[in-house]
């Protein structure tokens, strides 16, 4: 999962950053307003951790301009502000979620978890789309109607997680390359149809119906038409 922290604060950000990927999560860092608005922009991002008070454009006022061009992607606000209003500004600019300075590290992943289950629609660690079954936390695909089971590499688990978190959406080649390598990665876009070779090969793999796509002069789509 990858996760955006926008947080001026050098020392916080550095200490989020350590916990988060010794967590396992995926995170990249902005220090100002403007840079995370357009990272929240670029659409790859599963959560936003967003601090209120930032140089050049306030956490607020993301939010806002954020949720006003149909981005959902759900926002952790942080703040030193504890008072009642401060709290009602940040849920009603369009945050999810409100954790107060100081936190203990426990409850911010609690609430990354609790975030991240809505983003991808898992209930305990399992994402499905047609007939087939994402154990996230093993990165086994189990299909449903052959009862047959695979271990997925980390690319092809991140291609199957965004394709079905995105069912019924046509990504492009840019997006998968995004998501999957990262929003700075050098890799070419010859990567994306190597790696969606070996995930189709998994899915035929274990005998399943769903399948993915392409989409001509496009993308990708995941399909499954015949369960």
């Amino acid at each position: 999962m990858r996760i955006l922290l926008v947080e001026d604060e050098k020392r916080m950000a550095q200490a989020l950053c350590e916990i988060l990927r010794l967590e396992k999560y995926e995170v990249d860092h902005c220090a100002n307003g403007q840079d995370g608005l357009t990272a929240i922009e670029s659409g790859i991002y599963d959560i936003v951790i967003l601090d209120v008070m930032l140089p050049g454009m306030n956490g607020y006022e993301i939010a806002k301009r954020v949720r006003s061009k149909g981005i959902v992607t759900p926002i952790l606000m942080l703040t030193a502000k504890a008072e009642l209003d401060d709290k009602v500004n940040g849920l009603d600019s369009g945050a999810d979620d409100y954790l107060t300075k100081p936190f203990m590290t426990r409850e911010l992943l609690a609430r990354l978890r609790a975030l991240g289950r809505r983003t991808l629609g898992t209930t305990d660690g399992i994402l499905s789309y047609g007939d087939v079954i994402l154990d996230t936390g093993t990165l086994t695909l189990f299909c449903t109607t052959s009862s047959l089971s695979v271990r997925l590499s980390e690319k092809e688990y991140r291609i199957l997680e965004y394709l079905i978190a995105n069912s019924g959406q046509i990504l492009t080649r840019e997006q998968l390359a995004v998501k999957v390598w990262g929003y700075e990665s050098d890799a070419e876009y010859n990567n994306v149809e190597v790696y969606m070779s070996f995930t189709r090969k998994k899915l035929a793999f274990v005998e399943a119906k769903t399948e993915i796509k392409a989409v001509r002069g496009i993308g990708y789509e995941l399909r499954c038409d015949d369960v």
